[in-house]
């Protein structure tokens, strides 16, 4: 009796490591926190390990192109994953948004940021950090903000560009740049502005950030990354989105 317990036991586990698998995924830069916390939680849930690897969403889309083996991408806006559709390097039927990012002016200098952005007409910084809007949708929403604002001629020469959003968030932190556009996500965390000062910009200063979340073809076939597009779905991974400020 106690033998077939135990043989129950190890084929249970031979079984469950069989069925384990790593998933390749491309994640846009702004969504580097709470992807680490849900690549966690979906590796509890299902065994399966998501390997993930970071950049602008212009870039990583050049490298899945140039035939990098990504087989998930999480993208920051919803224009690549529909172009790599129309390519042929995604699965139909498959995009989907899971995020709508937020925009935020951030200092990591108390008070220097108001709740209404003011300090962007007062000329009282001589750096403003953005992504670079050709590579990354919150660069891209960044410019959109100044020009709706009557700013961007008037700021253009003060630009710091990085070539993601991560990197802009570290011009700020760095104190390279007085203050600069980032993801909300990178300074707020369950509701709570994590240090410094900001301004959460209004949604309607500039075009919706829909994130779009794509199968790649690479993934296809691939038992952990059709798992994990399933899994962002779930209330486990939308709980740790939401808790980033994203809707």
């Amino acid at each position: 009796m106690i033998r077939q317990v135990i043989g129950v036991c190890l084929l249970t586990v031979v079984s469950t490591l069989t069925q384990a698998a790593e998933v390749s995924v491309a994640v846009a830069a702004n969504f580097a926190a709470p992807m680490q916390k849900i690549a966690l939680l979906f590796e509890q849930s299902s065994g399966h390990k998501a390997m993930l690897s970071f950049g602008s969403t212009g870039k990583l889309y050049a490298q899945i192109r140039n035939g990098a083996p990504f087989q998930v991408l999480l993208a920051a806006d919803d224009k690549m994953p529909a172009r790599l559709e129309a390519e042929g390097q995604s699965v139909v039927g498959m995009r989907f948004t899971y995020a709508v990012g937020k925009l935020a002016l951030w200092s990591r200098q108390n008070g220097l940021v108001d709740a209404q952005g003011a300090i962007l007409r007062s000329g009282r910084f001589a750096r403003l950090a953005l992504a670079d809007p050709k590579l990354a949708p919150y660069g891209a929403a960044a410019v959109e903000t100044l020009n709706t604002m009557g700013l961007l001629a008037d700021l253009t020469p003060k630009f710091v560009y990085g070539e993601s959003i991560a990197q802009a968030y570290q011009f700020v932190s760095t104190g390279n740049a007085e203050l600069g556009f980032v993801a909300l996500s990178q300074v707020f965390s369950d509701g709570k502005l994590v240090s410094g000062s900001a301004w959460r910009v209004p949604t309607g200063m500039h075009t919706p950030i829909r994130q779009d979340a794509v199968l790649l073809k690479a993934g296809e076939n691939q038992v952990a990354a059709r798992a994990l597009m399933a899994f962002l779905r779930s209330e486990a991974a939308l709980a740790v989105i939401r808790s980033f400020g994203y809707d």
